[in-house]
């Protein structure tokens, strides 16, 4: 598989996994102070081929994603659930873990961030659903993200995610419908 656009990673280590993967070019950030200089070069890729951030499901390779979505707009997005993102010992977690099959499917369920499009699930529609302020909601949003495959956020960067990559109300709420009923499968 030959992925046209340049991908945004972290490390050497995740661009030895995308390469296991896949044919393709990396950029790399070298850590979450994203560098001037390396912002530069996302933006040259983007304009002569485009570019995938593919930062690891945490804290850390969240915030490089904003730092570089903030910088570079228009970006394609590809994300990874926690759980193929897991170290096989259990210590740590990024796309350097993932298995090729992992990264191939992230990268076939890309999104494109957009930044007119309106809203279709509202704020108060997340809290009535349960994936904000509740004692289940971060699991939810978890298993949600998973489901969309637009990854693990909080309440608003969820909900901003929905509108930035086009979520459809009928993805959402069959997505959620799949998330619920599994929720009542294991009480």
């Amino acid at each position: 598989m030959k992925i046209k656009e340049v991908i945004v990673v972290e490390g050497k280590d995740d661009t030895a996994a995308i390469r296991r993967a896949v044919d393709a070019d990396t950029i790399e950030t070298n850590g979450a102070a994203v560098g001037m200089d390396v912002i530069e070069r996302i933006k040259l890729a983007k304009e002569r081929r485009g570019v995938i951030i593919f930062t690891d499901p945490d804290f850390p390779g969240e915030k490089i994603r904003r730092t570089i979505a903030e910088q570079v707009p228009g970006c394609k997005h590809a994300f990874l659930s926690r759980e193929a993102a897991k170290a096989k010992n259990g210590k740590g977690v990024g796309v350097e873990h993932a298995s090729p099959d992992e990264i191939r499917q992230a990268l076939a369920n890309v999104y494109e961030e957009v930044a007119d499009w309106q809203e279709e699930i509202t704020f108060a529609e997340l809290i009535e659903a349960g994936l904000v302020g509740g004692e289940m909601a971060r699991r939810r949003r978890l298993r949600l993200g998973e489901e969309l495959k637009i990854g693990y956020a909080n309440g608003r960067q969820f909900h901003k995610r929905l509108k930035v990559f086009r979520i459809s109300r009928d993805a959402f709420y069959a997505a959620l419908a799949q998330v619920m009923q599994e929720e009542a499968g294991d009480a």
